[in-house]
């Protein structure tokens, strides 16, 4: 195991990246490597909410056409009360067949591959440029990618935008030309409160936020029980949009009728279709509910419904030479659909066409113990190599 991929790995698992938190010193130090790597890096750096965040643009190479971009993002989602984890999440731990951490499948051990394979570039010999898009806030919504793309030309200087990127997201190196996007959004029930001895005084929001998770559950079989003969080959497992009751919050008291009840929802549309279909159908149905309790009151609730946020899907446009190079350097044959989302929703949106291929285990993504393959975490250096050396120092 190469001793200076462990290192770099070891320094990420162990910033605590997860989305609420700053990531500008992961990215100085990612930022440094590549520096002495001899890649100009910039940081684009904002502030969310009071709290600092940074983007990595780094790149090498002759101001040509064709280039290569391969990306990844540095912020992890909470492990914080997640139960299930026997070992430090910001620890990296080698045991046996696997290597151990929050990031490591998703995704820290890819970035950690770009910086290796980065220092060990021979940069004379590129052909056409290598660029390295590093974002924040993937987790959250792709939030990163999209601040990053308006300022990304001027970040890039005098080299052409290269209009193919590769994606390390968690795939066990199967290659995704397409994925699902992302809808989120909040329905808040408000009832009326009172002591808990006399339902029949008020009206209970989670009662009632109970029917409303009952009617979106209904939708939920009828689009599981009519699946898109359109896309069953790209998503066998789920050709049509999933949904996901994220989280619930709601009352004061064990005494108290609950006056207040949030659920948070999210659903992934299918690409080619209206992202926002599925929520004005949710918003449909809840509305046509009748918003009482079952304690006999004759109060109603309220219904709000939040603007969803949205995540495009990714279509992708098959036979590129990046596609190509992946079939070869890790005898893959076909091309599918990821379920998750990814910033190559962000980067289509400036004539950037993705694919999705990683070392990381997506059943590994956001687990307690999170792993890696040591054999991927091991190899994955000597791929993005070898597909670097195809595009970018090959004659065309």
């Amino acid at each position: 195991m190469s001793t200076y991929l462990q290192e770099v790995v070891g320094r990420l698992v162990a910033h605590n990246t997860v989305s609420q938190k700053s990531n500008v010193e992961a990215m100085e130090y990612l930022g440094n490597h590549l520096d002495d790597a001899g890649f100009r890096v910039a940081l684009q750096q904002t502030d969310v909410a009071g709290v600092p965040k940074a983007n990595l643009v780094a790149l090498a190479g002759p101001p040509e056409p064709d280039g290569l971009i391969l990306s990844g993002h540095v912020d992890t989602v909470p492990f914080l009360d997640q139960p299930g984890w026997t070992r430090d999440p910001l620890a990296l731990d080698v045991e046996d067949d696997r290597v151990y951490g929050r990031g490591t499948s998703d995704m820290k051990v890819f970035l950690a591959q770009c910086v290796d394979a980065a220092a060990t570039l021979d940069l004379a010999a590129l052909k056409r440029p290598v660029v390295f898009l590093f974002t924040a806030d993937e987790e959250v919504g792709c939030l990163g990618a999209a601040r990053l793309m308006p300022a990304l030309s001027d970040l890039l200087g005098d080299i052409p935008r290269p209009r193919l990127a590769w994606i390390g997201e968690p795939t066990s190196y199967q290659v995704f030309h397409a994925h699902k996007g992302v809808a989120v959004f909040s329905i808040t029930i408000h009832g009326l409160g009172g002591h808990s001895s006399t339902p029949e005084h008020g009206v209970n929001a989670i009662a009632v936020a109970g029917k409303v998770i009952d009617t979106i559950g209904q939708y939920q079989a009828e689009l599981h029980a009519t699946p898109s003969t359109t896309f069953a080959e790209l998503f066998p497992e789920s050709p049509y949009p999933t949904l996901n009751f994220g989280l619930l919050r709601g009352g004061t008291a064990g005494n108290m009728i609950a006056e207040q009840c949030t659920i948070q929802v999210s659903y992934r549309p299918l690409p080619k279709a209206d992202p926002l279909a599925c929520y004005h159908e949710i918003a449909r149905r809840v509305r046509a509910l009748d918003l009482v309790d079952y304690s006999g009151s004759q109060h109603r609730a309220s219904i709000e419904l939040t603007e969803p946020l949205i995540v495009p899907p990714l279509f992708s446009p098959r036979g590129t030479p990046l596609e190509g190079a992946l079939f070869e350097v890790l005898d893959q044959h076909t091309s599918g659909g990821a379920p998750f989302a990814t910033d190559g929703c962000q980067f289509a949106s400036g004539g950037i066409a993705s694919l999705i291929c990683g070392p990381g285990d997506l059943d590994q993504a956001h687990q307690p113990n999170e792993s890696i393959r040591r054999e991927t975490f091991e190899n994955g250096t000597d791929a993005i190599l070898a597909v670097v050396r195809r595009l970018c120092e090959a004659d065309e």
